[in-house]
């Protein structure tokens, strides 16, 4: 195995990871709610309800802290080397495995996890052994 050492970033990982469970324990102790993406989407999705508020702020702050560092001139990189229609098949599957699931990665792997919940360990070792499976397939059994 080969580690990139230009794009190897440990102190970076490591701030954003923290970033993430301060703001997910800020959120539950605050609010009461997990912040898990799949729930608090899928709330905007339902019929109207009181707590639609939060809901809207929430998606807002994910699809807005983007496009400030894009406005301070940090844009991400994006890469996505698949056509459209792998794309939106690919965002089908993950948003009907988040249905079966009850949730998705931030609700189950950093959430979850975080509150010692066994459906949640099963959820995320679940998705991680998808994730092996699916890169090792494309890899080195389909050629990619």
């Amino acid at each position: 195995m080969l580690i990139d050492l230009a794009h190897f970033t440990p102190g970076l990982s490591l701030t954003g990871g923290l970033i993430i469970g301060v703001a997910a324990a800020v959120f539950v102790m605050f609010n009461g709610r997990i912040a898990g993406i799949s729930g608090i989407v899928g709330g905007l999705l339902s019929l109207p309800r009181n707590d639609i508020g939060w809901r809207l702020a929430f998606v807002a702050g994910l699809v807005g802290a983007p496009v400030i560092a894009a406005l301070l001139g940090k844009p991400a990189q994006v890469d996505i080397e698949a056509n459209w229609s792998i794309v939106l098949v690919a965002g089908f599957l993950v948003g009907l495995g988040t249905r079966y699931a009850s949730g998705c990665t931030s609700g189950h792997g950093v959430c979850g996890l975080s509150r010692g919940s066994l459906r949640s360990l099963v959820a995320t070792l679940t998705f991680m052994a998808a994730g092996f499976l699916t890169v090792f397939v494309q890899r080195h059994l389909i050629g990619g």
